[in-house]
């Protein structure tokens, strides 16, 4: 029986600190859980038994947040960040009033990292 389970709660801390230790301050503002809203939609896993975690998330740059993709990160236990390729995941953020297909295509998105990332917890089922 796998060990990981879902974490419904804040954007884990970790996930922002080694993305900047690896790659330097300031490259990720969307695992930033101090400087916006939380993004959404999102998706957490933690493994209590090695203190492991993934998460699926959008990402942006600072310049441009309305294109976005999702991108999965895993945190091995030892330390490091490592960056899941799930495909092709890109899409445009709706602003309020856009047409209802743009939320249509995230989701899409979304539901394609999270399987990409249950793929690599899990296995293929």
């Amino acid at each position: 029986m796998s060990e990981w389970r879902r974490y419904d709660s804040h954007l884990i801390p970790a996930f922002h600190e080694r993305f900047e230790q690896r790659w330097g301050k300031g490259t990720a503002p969307f695992l930033d859980p101090e400087a916006h809203e939380e993004p959404v939609p999102r998706a957490q896993w933690i493994n209590p038994s090695t203190g492991a975690a993934l998460a699926v998330v959008p990402v942006w740059t600072v310049d441009e947040r309305q294109q976005r993709s999702f991108g999965v990160f895993y945190l091995p236990p030892g330390g490091d960040i490592w960056v899941l390729r799930p495909g092709y995941t890109a899409y445009l953020e709706p602003a309020d009033g856009e047409p209802e297909h743009l939320v249509t295509l995230r989701n899409d998105a979304f539901r394609k990292a999270v399987a990409h990332a249950k793929d690599f917890l899990f296995g293929s089922q």
